[in-house]
């Protein structure tokens, strides 16, 4: 049933005096766009009679053929909870359209739609819980982002130490008073790392709340004259930021990855989607890390997973599978960024983890032990292959696994490896202040 009618809407805009309405959707590597309207056309939008030009927008189409409609899903609309000089400001997330009124095929929030619809018709759902890290870090003097940071906190700290607490609790109420129940928010690791988690949803409620909490985030950062940023790897010699990615398929209300007659407690249904995990997540990769930078966090000693397996208790595994059962038995999935565009990264999720599914696929044994102490030849007897170790062999990956391309679509796909590719050659061909410092006055 739908939370909210066109009558709502209108109503809820007069009644709490909303100045502009901001119309989102994002491109393929997840930036988020809008185009704002005022109060006056909240009628037109609501009859998806809004354009824009799609050949402006990363991956989506050639100048000949521009003209896109904003499609508001009535049921994502919210009102932000401050006030800007301005006035009020409400959202609305959107599909894209095409001009014959077709969903167009380049809208990363279409892609999971359609894998969502496939599984269902197999009667499951798909529930995500993303875990999301940050880092705050203090601006220049003209606003500009640094990675200087006065925050001397460590993981769970809390205190004068944690000069972003405050912040932090800024992004929790704000996130409380827009829908979102918090389940946690703490320090990490790192020096100047914050991570807010908020409760699990079906794949596309969570993947629209993500959009929301990075806008909720930069925005709070920014009250405080700081700045967030979802960057994998920020500082050298620091752990990175993950999103650690909690997968759950229910049945009828019930969570089918749950089993309590097994000695696990997890299903055969468990098994086949952990299996379809393993099985491509190296295509995966160049989706759920998508950034050069990305590959500079997955390395051994901070958490981060290296190597493709799987676990019931450790966290160095890539797959863990969390202590809790019952309905909260779920696949944790350890090498996913926030730089990704989650969209595409649960469709690909949900499709590898449906492929194992519907072809019975069987996982290897769980690792029991710290994979970071297995030396090379013993991770190649026990057949414990390595993620991709940068954004080129990523996108290696990708190209070779069909299932990528199938779930993205060749629009996508295309235009995705176009600018994943162009982004490792303009990496590959820089001088970097590194190579300056070790090179300049040596040679």
């Amino acid at each position: 049933m739908a939370k909210y009618t066109k009558e709502d809407i209108i109503g809820m805009v007069e009644e709490n005096g909303v100045r502009f309405i901001r119309l989102q959707f994002t491109d393929i590597l997840g930036s988020l766009k809008s185009v704002t309207i005022t109060p006056s056309q909240i009628k037109r939008a609501l009859d998806n009679e809004c354009m824009f030009d799609g050949s402006s927008i990363e991956g989506f189409v050639r100048i000949e053929e521009s003209d896109m409609y904003l499609y508001p899903d009535l049921d994502t609309f919210n009102i932000f909870p401050w006030n800007t000089q301005s006035g009020r400001i409400a959202r609305l997330i959107c599909d894209i359209y095409t001009p014959d009124g077709k969903p167009f095929e380049g809208d990363p929030r279409y892609v999971l739609k359609k894998q969502i619809k496939h599984a269902a018709g197999l009667g499951y759902t798909f529930n995500v819980g993303p875990e999301c890290e940050f880092f705050l870090f203090n601006t220049d003097e003209f606003g500009h982002p640094t990675t200087v940071t006065h925050d001397t906190a460590g993981y769970f700290d809390l205190g004068p130490s944690d000069l972003g607490d405050s912040a932090r609790g800024d992004i929790c109420l704000n996130l409380e008073e827009m829908g979102f129940e918090i389940e946690a928010s703490h320090h990490e690791v790192a020096i100047a790392q914050h991570e807010i988690d908020f409760k699990y949803s079906e794949a596309l409620s969570a993947a629209d709340n993500l959009i929301t909490f990075k806008t909720v985030v930069r925005f709070c950062a920014d009250s405080h004259g700081l700045c967030a940023t979802f960057m994998p790897k920020p500082v050298a010699g620091r752990a990175g930021s993950g999103m650690h990615t909690n997968m759950s398929l229910f049945r009828d209300g019930e969570n089918v990855f749950y089993d309590p007659k097994s000695e696990k407690g997890l299903s055969h249904t468990a098994y086949n989607f952990i299996a379809g995990i393993l099985k491509h997540i190296k295509g995966i990769c160049a989706v759920t890390n998508p950034l050069v930078n990305s590959y500079k966090r997955l390395v051994p000693g901070f958490e981060a997973p290296c190597y493709i397996a799987w676990t019931a208790g450790n966290r160095s595994a890539l797959i863990r599978v969390p202590a809790s059962r019952g309905d909260s038995t779920r696949a944790e999935l350890r090498n996913p960024d926030p730089a990704c565009n989650p969209y595409l990264a649960f469709a690909l999720l949900l499709a590898a983890g449906m492929d194992g599914i519907e072809n019975n696929l069987t996982p290897p044994e769980a690792v029991t032990s710290n994979i970071y102490d297995i030396d090379e030849q013993g991770r190649k007897d026990r057949n414990i292959e390595s993620l991709p170790s940068d954004l080129k062999s990523a996108v290696a990956a990708m190209r070779e696994d069909p299932l990528v391309e199938r779930v993205l679509g060749k629009h996508i796909f295309s235009k995705y490896v176009e600018a994943k590719e162009k982004e490792w050659h303009e990496f590959s061909t820089t001088v970097t202040g590194w190579e300056l410092k070790e090179y300049l006055d040596k040679f």
